[in-house]
């Protein structure tokens, strides 16, 4: 399992983007070692570089409000953040986030995303709720 913030950011700096030349590269080594593999995030551009791959391209796309409760709920994430409070801290800009993707642009908008989704002709299906 590849968590596309860890190939994405520079390490221990989750805000400073690292070179896409890099990120590609990590990932390309990722898909590669494996014949069976999960990548998840929300890099449009990191997403449509697995897609060489064939591989089933699930939308989890269960509309703003559910989003936003998941984000209230998440548990800590021990590989990103050194505590729950240091993670709970950034809770504020992930909802206003969060919120954003559903009307902004750029590559980790709900609008590229949907044209990844909709152009590739692998396998692919979409979750628009919540079990």
């Amino acid at each position: 399992m590849l968590d596309l913030d860890t190939i994405y950011w520079e390490p221990e700096q989750i805000a400073v983007k690292r070179p896409d030349a890099a990120a590609a590269s990590d990932l390309d080594k990722f898909c590669s070692s494996s014949k069976q593999w999960i990548v998840e995030g929300c890099y449009g551009d990191l997403v449509q570089g697995t897609l060489k791959w064939q591989p089933e391209l699930i939308f989890v796309n269960p509309g703003e409000e559910v989003c936003l409760n998941n984000c209230r709920s998440r548990p800590w994430e021990p590989h990103k953040y050194a505590s729950k409070q240091e993670q709970d801290s950034k809770l504020e800009f992930l909802l206003q986030w969060v919120s954003d993707y559903y009307s902004r642009d750029g590559d980790m908008s709900l609008r590229a995303h949907r044209a990844v989704f909709d152009a590739y002709d692998g396998p692919k299906r979409e979750i628009t709720t919540q079990t």
